[in-house]
């Protein structure tokens, strides 16, 4: 059999070249939600790094949140804590808490309403009222903002911006809220744990097991070799190959 080796290696420049293209492609994809400047509800990062952010929703009760806060302490593990404006005020040391404690603060708006269906001018009311609440009660503005049930819109977007937060979604879910069992919360993460991941869970009084669980959690995330940092934290130094757009 005769090779043709000028055409052998003209398949292979192609497919080369293909391949190639295709790789840009997704760097470009990849790389859009920060390089293109629109606003974007962040999932998580893209990193190497074996690091994953805690965060805690609040909106109602105490019940469960010393317990929560106890256990991070213990641990030495820093989270972001998102809260409403009117938990905050009504629980204001325990705000000032969290605050003290290390924690960082983020907004989960002042009505626990979904965002994604409401106006423009609703959604900056209630960023902007959330905030005043917060930083009237424990001194911070929040720069990070996780709408309620994690409902957005294009358009409630770009007010988040213009507000001078950023949104910040999930891609670790546990699920607590449904209270399915400490063992199925701690499962439920441990099977999704990721690099450059946001996990979401509560510290709010519906549900009932996040406290029980998370002292395990923490130790099985560490013993598969993960850094537990802030949303912050996360985005400040683990994003070295762009954001996860949710």
């Amino acid at each position: 059999m005769v090779i043709d080796v000028r055409k052998l290696l003209g398949k292979w420049r192609m497919l080369y070249g293909v391949v190639g293209l295709l790789l840009a492609s997704a760097l470009y994809v990849q790389a859009a939600g920060t390089a293109s400047g629109s606003p974007m509800a962040i999932a998580g990062t893209q990193t190497t790094d074996k690091v994953v952010a805690l965060t805690f929703d609040h909106s109602w009760g105490n019940t469960f949140t010393p317990s929560i806060l106890k256990t991070l302490k213990d641990k030495n593990v820093k989270a972001t804590f998102f809260l409403m404006g009117p938990w905050t005020m009504k629980y204001p040391e325990v705000a000032k808490q969290i605050c003290a404690d290390g924690h960082e603060i983020g907004s989960h708006g002042h009505k626990h309403d979904n965002y994604g269906e409401k106006s423009s001018e609703w959604v900056k009311n209630d960023i902007m009222t959330a905030s005043r609440e917060i930083e009237e009660t424990i001194g911070v503005r929040p720069t990070l903002l996780r709408p309620p049930n994690g409902s957005y819109s294009k358009e409630s977007l770009r007010v988040t911006e213009e507000a001078g937060c950023r949104t910040i979604i999930w891609n670790i879910d546990s699920l607590d809220w449904k209270n399915p069992g400490r063992e199925v919360i701690i499962d439920r993460v441990m099977k999704r744990l990721k690099a450059g991941g946001i996990i979401l869970m509560h510290a709010s009084d519906t549900p009932r097991q996040t406290a029980d669980a998370l002292p395990e959690l923490i130790d099985r995330i560490r013993a598969e070799g993960y850094e537990i940092v802030t949303v912050g934290e996360l985005l400040a130094n683990h994003a070295q190959d762009g954001l996860i757009r949710h």
